[in-house]
């Protein structure tokens, strides 16, 4: 899979994407790095520690967030697109559903599109993406959490996301999908998608993992944001084990020593 200058291979490494929250209130490091002077000081610890992409995001997603306004969102992520494509060498994608957003970050030299709606949101978004050949990760969400057969039911919305990319234009090989932990799932329906996550690498597109200091962890270990790496960490090792192509995460050096800990275990049995 290519994204923006890099080329990454999806079907024997797992990568590590870095976040960049430009925002006030998220529910882990909310107005850390809202400068672009932190931001870049962070990029640059990120990508020593081993992040191959920087995910930015300006609109806080947490259960209960207050949506803000495209504007206002543009007026978050620019700045920091900008300056990290300015001062480093590295992919960029921009967390956003939103189609005017993504436009913008686009052409302020965003690589990606991680759409946390799986281009249901915003009708437009597809399109966008297609006519500017750039990558995009399609998530699974949705507004209830009942379900009838679980893994069944994510597998098919997922599906009916990349249904619309296809037909939108975008290549197959600019896309990967996100079974989405923390989104439209109750506590005990994200562990059962953690169990199953070859099944979601079985779809034949690359997964995304992203579950670094959610509510499953946290629950889980009756810890806070701060204190979850360690949980984080598990679930990073379990994606690699699974066949995840990509792990979103904010604790960087940690999960990279766990990515590379778990790959060199499965490359010894090919030997």
């Amino acid at each position: 899979m290519r994204i923006g200058n890099r080329n990454f291979d999806t079907k024997n490494n797992t990568y590590i994407m870095g976040i960049l929250n430009a925002t006030p209130d998220s529910f882990s490091d909310g107005g850390k790095f809202n400068t672009v002077d932190k931001a870049l000081y962070h990029v640059s610890e990120m990508i020593r520690e081993g992040a191959s992409i920087i995910d930015i995001g300006g609109e806080s997603t947490r259960p209960g967030h207050k949506q803000i306004s495209e504007q206002e969102e543009i007026e978050r992520v620019l700045p920091m697109i900008e300056a990290v494509k300015a001062n480093f060498d590295v992919p960029v994608s921009l967390d956003t559903y939103k189609n005017e957003v993504a436009l913008a970050g686009i052409k302020a030299g965003a690589d990606m599109i991680n759409d946390i709606w799986g281009l249901k949101y915003d009708a437009k978004l597809a399109k966008t993406v297609a006519e500017n050949h750039v990558a995009c990760c399609l998530m699974h969400n949705r507004d209830r959490k009942e379900y009838q057969a679980l893994i069944p039911e994510i597998k098919t919305e997922l599906q009916e996301s990349v249904d619309i990319a296809l037909e939108a234009g975008i290549l197959k090989e600019k896309i990967m999908i996100d079974p989405g932990i923390g989104f439209g799932k109750t506590y005990e329906q994200n562990l059962e998608v953690l169990n199953a996550l070859d099944t979601f690498c079985e779809m034949g597109y690359p997964v995304l993992l992203g579950t670094s200091r959610k509510s499953v962890i946290r629950l889980t270990l009756d810890t806070n944001a701060t204190d979850s790496v360690a949980g984080t960490v598990a679930t990073t090792a379990l994606g690699v084990m699974a066949g995840c192509a990509f792990v979103r995460v904010h604790d960087v050096k940690a999960n990279m020593d766990a990515v590379r800990m778990v790959q060199a275990i499965k490359r010894s049995e090919m030997e």
